[in-house]
């Protein structure tokens, strides 16, 4: 019998947090900070409107681009927060999670040969999107020393005249770094040089400490090279109710929603109907989580300063980002070695590209007790490695 499996997707390397997780799983008593999900519950007053949709019949499907209410709630957010404004008949589509809405937009975009722009570290999954649309991967390696942000002269360097796409992630997951409205100004100039188009994942969008998020579609000649990915599970805490949107110009946004009319018809419909209250009612949820997430992220900073392991200080999502160079392992050795002689689960620099060797992911979606008690045995390994 001849082989029927696609070598692009044999070809694809697993996730290295998933490998990682499935060694973690068999032992016991491990206690993780890798995983990248809020801790909280759902807010209750969302949970609620889920299950009386529930209890109303709501569970028919909804239009491909879903809930009008939702759309225009979205909408309304997204100006109210961002500073941008789209139609929410043209320019919005609801999706399953964050996750498909970069999925089908790169398949609406990309051609066979096309080459896509992709900082690293990086969300896992948006070089096996491109890989698997036919696209050409060229990454970009950011620098510790530039907090991780993108520079302009980085973008310049890995063009050709096959580039079409660049991906950003600001608040970035793994690093925790931000881009400020100056920092945005700057890449924009090259973007709209070089004719780009830009895929900005905001999933984090609600999760910036400090200054507000600003998102690279409110600059001036941005939102029309642009598609917006968001969603609600990290700010709103909604992660197994897989729902998240594109926002961009209509002409993509078509062919976005064709995409998902024939592979998945339409997101959850009591998801969406949670989603129209969050985005009405969810304001004061967001604050208190970002509040306890900001009192984890301070606690990290000192802990790891007083412990004399460098990290630049993140200031967005819920990570950490730490440098483990000076214990001359790599950073699949120190994740090994924490994991079976103290049981604590952090994720592989390189699980996020290339340049995330030499540091870890650290996640604070957890309660400051839970972090105190996995530091408790971080420091007793690192003081091991010291000696």
């Amino acid at each position: 019998m001849r082989d029927f499996l696609s070598k692009k997707v044999v070809d694809l390397k697993p996730s290295g947090i998933r490998k990682f997780f499935d060694i973690a799983s068999e032992i016991e008593g491990a206690i993780s900070l890798g995983v990248g999900e809020p801790d909280f519950d759902t807010p209750w007053h969302i949970r609620e409107e889920g299950i009386y949709s529930l209890e109303r019949g709501k569970t028919y499907y909804t239009s491909n681009a879903g809930l009008i209410p939702l759309r225009k709630e979205i909408c309304e957010f997204n100006k109210r927060k961002y500073n941008i404004e789209y139609d929410h008949k043209t320019e919005c589509v609801v999706t399953v999670g964050g996750s498909e809405a970069i999925d089908i937009a790169l398949r609406a975009v990309i051609e066979p040969g096309d080459e896509v722009i992709i900082p690293t570290p990086c969300y896992v999954s948006y070089e096996p999107c491109v890989v698997l649309t036919g696209g050409v991967v060229k990454t970009i390696n950011l620098k510790n020393e530039n907090q991780f942000r993108l520079q302009p002269e980085e973008i310049e360097a890995q063009i050709t005249p096959k580039s079409k796409v660049l991906i950003i992630s600001y608040p970035n997951n793994p690093t925790g770094a931000i881009m400020e409205y100056e920092d945005l100004v700057k890449i924009s100039e090259v973007i709209i040089k070089h004719d780009l188009l830009v895929i900005s994942d905001e999933i984090y969008s609600e999760l910036s400490y400090g200054k507000p998020h600003v998102s690279i579609a409110s600059l001036p000649g941005m939102k029309e090279r642009t598609i917006v990915v968001n969603g609600f599970s990290k700010a709103f805490s909604m992660t197994g109710w897989r729902l998240g949107y594109a926002l961009g110009p209509k002409e993509i946004l078509k062919e976005m929603i064709k995409i998902h009319q024939f592979c998945i018809m339409c997101a959850p419909t009591n998801s969406q109907y949670a989603a129209v209250e969050a985005l009405k009612n969810g304001d004061g949820d967001v604050v208190n989580m970002r509040n306890a997430y900001d009192e984890r992220r301070r606690f990290l900073i000192d802990w790891f300063k007083n412990h004399n392991i460098p990290m630049f200080t993140p200031l967005g999502a819920f990570y950490i980002f730490p440098d483990i160079r000076q214990f001359g392992l790599s950073s699949e050795e120190f994740a090994l070695r924490l994991l079976n002689e103290e049981k604590v689960v952090v994720v592989p620099g390189t699980a996020f590209g290339e340049s995330g060797e030499g540091f870890v992911r650290i996640s604070y979606a957890y309660s400051i007790d839970d972090l105190k008690k996995a530091l408790e045995r971080v420091e007793r390994f690192i003081v091991k490695l010291r000696k």
